[in-house]
């Protein structure tokens, strides 16, 4: 077994902006495992917030991978993160190339296409506004929020898309006081979900709280060790590959949300059809589905997934992944 380790760099058509940040590039690692004549690719952009790089990732894949290493092995050698989400999802591209199955049947999925959002990034209202207009296809957006002037930012997209179903993502941009304040703007304004409004560790006391729009984690939950924390605290449940640290964690978490009747979303880092591929896989249970991650570069991978009107992303093929 032959591992070849890469790392990749796809720049944006834009600069986009959320709290705290401001992206120009999706930097990334790509693993590609040749195993008698069957190859598995996996890839990932890491968690920008704890300072993984693909330079980082890299380091910590050559440090485990050897010729006999087996999947299974994955979980146990590397801590969730960016790396192991590579190597975990080349080694279920692997097995689907060496069974001669596709990941469906695997899984035992029965899949449909999903619909993923638009994500309009931090800008003036003005500005957001005219972006949701040129999403008109897509029926749901994502909306990046600040603790800046965020309800005005919301009331001028509602006005530029009274049709659209929309969530917000405040990546821990509010305090617990101004998250009271704003929920029964955004419960008025009729939104689906609010995603992270507080900071990871700064949450405790979401449990037992009750709001009027369904509160959703994602930097608090990074995989299924922190799963029954949040479950007390939340609605949903984001599940990114590059946090919980690939498709086999993932899996573990959707068996949870479903034991407890959780909703799920499933979100991206950003990245190329072949980082969102496997993610397909997880938007199969998701309520939420935000993989538009290619859409955003200049350029993605060849047999990427496809597009259509209103964002419904085909199936991934077996000439990109699973």
């Amino acid at each position: 077994m032959h591992f070849k380790i890469e790392k990749k760099s796809y720049p944006l058509k834009s600069p986009f902006v959320i709290t705290g940040y401001t992206f120009n590039d999706s930097n990334a690692v790509q693993v590609t495992i040749e195993k008698d004549g069957h190859i598995g690719r996996g890839e990932a952009n890491g968690i920008y917030y704890e300072n993984e790089t693909p330079e980082s990732m890299a380091a910590q894949i050559e440090d485990v991978i050897h010729s006999r290493l087996t999947h299974e092995e994955v979980n146990d050698l590397l801590p969730r993160g960016g790396a192991r989400n590579a190597l975990d999802c080349a080694f279920w591209d692997l097995r689907a190339k060496e069974s001669g199955k596709s990941i469906w049947h695997l899984l035992d999925i029965n899949p449909h296409r999903l619909v993923t959002v638009a994500t309009v990034g931090i800008d003036t209202p003005e500005l957001m506004a005219a972006k949701a207009r040129e999403y008109s296809k897509y029926p749901n957006l994502k909306i990046k929020l600040s603790a800046e002037n965020p309800i005005e930012r919301l009331e001028a997209i509602r006005a530029a898309r009274p049709d659209a179903t929309l969530i917000t993502d405040v990546n821990q941009g509010w305090s617990f006081e101004e998250l009271k304040e704003y929920i029964p703007h955004c419960k008025r304004l009729g939104l689906a979900m609010i995603e992270q409004p507080l900071a990871r560790g700064g949450d405790e006391m979401l449990e037992g709280f009750k709001s009027d729009v369904p509160l959703g984690a994602d930097e608090s939950c990074l995989d299924s060790s922190e799963y029954k924390e949040n479950a007390k605290r939340y609605d949903v449940i984001n599940i990114k590959l590059d946090k919980c640290g690939g498709l086999t964690d993932a899996l573990k978490i959707i068996k949870l949300a479903r034991r407890d009747g959780k909703s799920l979303m499933v979100g991206n880092m950003t990245g190329s059809s072949l980082g969102m591929a496997p993610s397909s896989v997880v938007g199969q249970f998701c309520q939420f589905v935000d993989i538009d991650g290619p859409l955003f570069l200049k350029q993605d991978i060849e047999n990427g997934l496809d597009y259509a009107e209103g964002g419904i992303a085909s199936l991934p093929t077996p000439k990109l992944w699973g």
